[in-house]
């Protein structure tokens, strides 16, 4: 499987697994000037905005391990962008991030939920 294959297969998994655990998707692949959003989704009172790492060989670490503070950056303007343009949408959110690892033939070895994984800036 090559990068792009194992990122759409862990898009794929992360739905079903955050499906089960009360997640309501409410769009997934949000794009804006500032990056992207893999899924934006509803729990219970929050609206919640998860980035999805998949990886296939943890040679160079694990998948939570390769968010860089630039990416932080980025999903928090992300964020607030998909906020400015919606309506209607809860005052509660956070950004959670699922980690997933597959073997070479995809199949699931790990799939875990980080809520709150990336703090909002405080003002």
């Amino acid at each position: 499987m090559n990068r792009q294959e194992v990122g759409k297969l862990g898009e794929k998994l992360a739905q079903k697994f955050l499906k089960k655990r009360g997640y309501h998707i409410l769009e997934t692949n949000f794009r804006c000037r500032e990056g992207e959003i893999d899924i934006v989704a509803r729990q219970k009172d929050y609206l919640v905005f998860i980035e999805v790492r998949t990886k296939s060989n943890l040679a160079f670490g694990t998948p939570e391990e390769s968010i860089t503070g630039a990416k932080k950056g980025r999903l928090v303007a992300s964020a607030f962008a998909y906020i400015s343009i919606h309506q209607n949408l809860p005052s509660l959110w956070r950004i959670d991030v699922v980690a997933i690892e597959v073997d070479d033939k995809g199949k699931t070895k790990r799939i875990e939920l980080i809520e709150n994984a990336i703090e909002q800036p405080r003002y």
